[in-house]
């Protein structure tokens, strides 16, 4: 049974990949998981592959859900998309682009939003 952290965090997904689709994205793939970790969203958006990390906070505490990505999670990140590539090759002619999607008042009328795209590369 999953807990409540992990219903909301399920939840967010969801609003995410609404979102991303109400933008013209496919998405392709939702909770890729690997040992390397976990790709939240792998979407197309045109001739790019989009990686996107949903981030939910309740509180700016911490820094908020931007400051949560830091770089011990963005390696983690990088090597499950390489493990997506080596696992679905049709997906190696796209570009790659790491996105991240923060999430903010979830149990609202309509969570708020906010799409960084290009939120770290793989230098």
């Amino acid at each position: 049974m999953p807990s409540s952290t992990q219903e909301l965090g399920a939840r967010a997904e969801r609003a995410a990949g609404e979102f991303l689709r109400s933008r013209g994205l496919t998405l392709l793939q939702c909770n890729f998981r690997r040992r390397a970790g976990e790709l939240d969203l792998v979407a197309r958006d045109g001739n790019v592959l989009v990686i996107a990390e949903v981030r939910l906070r309740t509180s700016t505490a911490c820094g908020g859900a931007a400051a949560s990505i830091g770089p011990c999670k963005q390696r983690r990140i990088i090597r499950a998309a390489q493990q997506l590539l080596q696992h679905h090759p049709e997906y190696r002619r796209l570009a790659v682009r790491f996105d991240a999607l923060l999430i903010e008042e979830l149990g609202g009328p309509a969570p708020r939003i906010t799409w960084i795209r290009h939120a770290f590369d793989t230098r």
